[in-house]
């Protein structure tokens, strides 16, 4: 059994394989933009000449403009073309906003910048997902743990290439200098050490700022223009560019190839299934507006929040951590060395990176419930671990590493546990990626405000919090599954894209492949 499976993943992949290759390559665009702010975020400082108060905001304008991308990338998810052309432009943007960012003397320009950035990310990631999910289907758990195993290795890239031009002990400002001692009283600041209003925390700031940090985003700029080009180049051998081509029948291309891999006694069989796959994954609008909406069974709606919920908490734990795991080493108890603390970022992002490396073999044997099972428990564990120890900094490390490697596969497995429970029916993909999204940029502000005022050691305890409700949504989550299995299996005729098709609601793929159908 397990020896046919593997063969019908490999089929599959073989069939799709420039187009799974082409969602993972943007997926490293994305994690090039994750993780680029911690580490640069004081050299960016003395560029815009703000106080640290003001440049706070950048993350904020990010993962805001984030969150808008993911909703709205549903819509270009009808087609392969939109889908293709909205990848294209969210990655090309991606590089020209590393370009520019050395050249926004302004706060305001770059919050602009970095929004911009956020919606390009958002865009990829709803898309990136949902195409992925809709070439696999049932098998799609290994190739999403792919996907976001290259999240991981851009956003472990990134910091590395920035740290050889990040100003350790000067920033340059026209003709003078800031020397070391103001700059470890600046990071003092940031770690909270005896003030409580971060405002008055200054640089001097007048004249021309030149800092050499520059380099790393044209470099981050120049490794990213590979991507773009290469989707450009799936495009044309895909003939999208050719006039008069229906960009409709496109998307069932690779589908349909897998579909003829299989012969032509699974051909119906999955032509039915990919019908109906096709007609279920929409944008975020267009699932709220769905007609008839009180037919739908009660636990259909509770596996999209409870499940939406899980990521709410799992991403802003990832976020959250990636953000403040610094300001935390430096103040006490902790009073680490900023440089071995600027580290900690990097293991986590390492950890996360291996941890979804190490998941693509073990979604072959195992199941993504038994997966989230293990990922939810090594979570709670591991924060529970770092309050007991909170004041050792060997296992400050230790942690950092098995969070990562515990939370790095909670993303893509919830992913593939609610649309296998949905049967790909309904908006899972979407709502999973806007709650995600959501999550990331809610509770960094929120961990933020109250380590602020509370003190360091709430960082841990906010953690611990968000770990608690993510599990315990995500033990509702199993018992509401259970409950929608027994009531589909009750009633197999009541599902709901029956229901979509009582009210008359098709998808462009849909109507393409009856048109393929009567063509064959």
């Amino acid at each position: 059994m397990k020896q046919l499976i593997n063969e019908r993943i490999c089929a599959l992949f073989r069939s799709n394989w420039q187009h799974t290759l082409t969602y993972w390559s943007v997926f490293f665009s994305f994690g090039l933009c994750v993780a680029f702010l911690g580490p640069t975020i004081l050299d960016l400082r003395c560029q815009t000449q703000s106080t640290l108060q003001e440049i706070t905001l950048v993350f904020f304008s990010q993962q805001f403009c984030l969150f808008i991308g993911s909703t709205i990338g549903g819509f270009f998810s009808k087609t392969l073309v939109h889908s293709l052309s909205a990848l294209t432009v969210s990655s090309l943007t991606i590089s020209v906003v590393f370009a520019v960012i050395p050249l926004c003397h302004k706060l305001l320009l770059l919050a602009f910048a970095l929004a911009v950035s956020g919606l390009a990310m958002g865009v990829i990631d709803t898309i990136s997902n949902l195409q992925l999910v809709k070439i696999y289907q049932k098998d799609s758990t290994v190739f999403l743990q792919a996907l976001h195993f290259f999240v991981g290795l851009g956003a472990l890239v990134s910091p590395l290439i920035a740290d050889p031009f990040l100003s350790e002990t000067s920033c340059v400002i026209g003709n003078s200098t800031t020397n070391a001692t103001s700059l470890r009283h600046l990071r003092n600041k940031l770690a909270g050490r005896h003030v409580h209003n971060v405002s008055s925390v200054h640089l001097h700031t007048d004249g021309e700022v030149v800092t050499n940090v520059s380099y790393a985003f044209w470099i981050m700029a120049i490794i990213n223009l590979p991507v773009p080009i290469g989707i450009l180049i799936l495009m044309y051998r895909e003939r999208l560019f050719t006039c008069g081509s229906d960009p409709s029948r496109r998307l069932l291309d690779g589908d349909v190839l897998a579909m003829k891999t299989w012969g032509t006694t699974r051909l119906s069989e999955d032509t039915g299934h990919q019908k109906e796959t096709s007609r279920s994954h929409v944008d975020l609008f267009s699932c709220c507006l769905l007609g008839n909406v009180h037919s739908f069974p009660l636990s259909f709606f509770g596996i999209h929040i409870l499940g939406g919920l899980v990521l709410f908490f799992s991403d802003g734990i990832v976020g959250s951590y990636t953000g403040f795991v610094y300001t935390y080493a430096v103040a006490p108890p902790m009073n680490l060395p900023h440089k071995t603390a600027g580290y900690l970022t990097c293991v986590f992002w390492a950890a996360i990176t291996v941890g979804r490396l190490s998941a693509i073999p073990l979604s072959y044997r195992f199941k993504p419930v038994h997966l989230l099972i293990i990922s939810q428990v090594g979570v709670i564990v591991t924060l529970l671990l770092l309050l007991i120890f909170s004041n050792s900094s060997v296992f400050l490390f230790i942690s950092t590493c098995c969070l990562g490697l515990f939370i790095s596969s909670i993303f893509p497995c919830m992913l593939a546990f609610t649309e296998d429970v949905l049967e790909y029916k309904g908006c899972a993909t979407t709502v999973m990626v806007t709650s995600a999204g959501m999550g990331e940029m809610l509770l960094q502000v929120i961990v933020g405000s109250v380590m602020h005022n509370q003190g360091s050691f709430s960082f841990l305890l906010c953690g611990m919090i968000f770990g608690c409700l993510g599990f315990a949504f995500f033990i509702l989550l199993f018992f509401v599954q259970q409950s929608h299995k027994n009531s589909t299996e009750a009633f197999p005729s009541n599902s709901p894209t029956e229901r979509l098709e009582e009210n008359g609601i098709k998808t462009c793929s849909a109507a393409v492949l009856n048109s393929w159908d009567r063509s064959e």
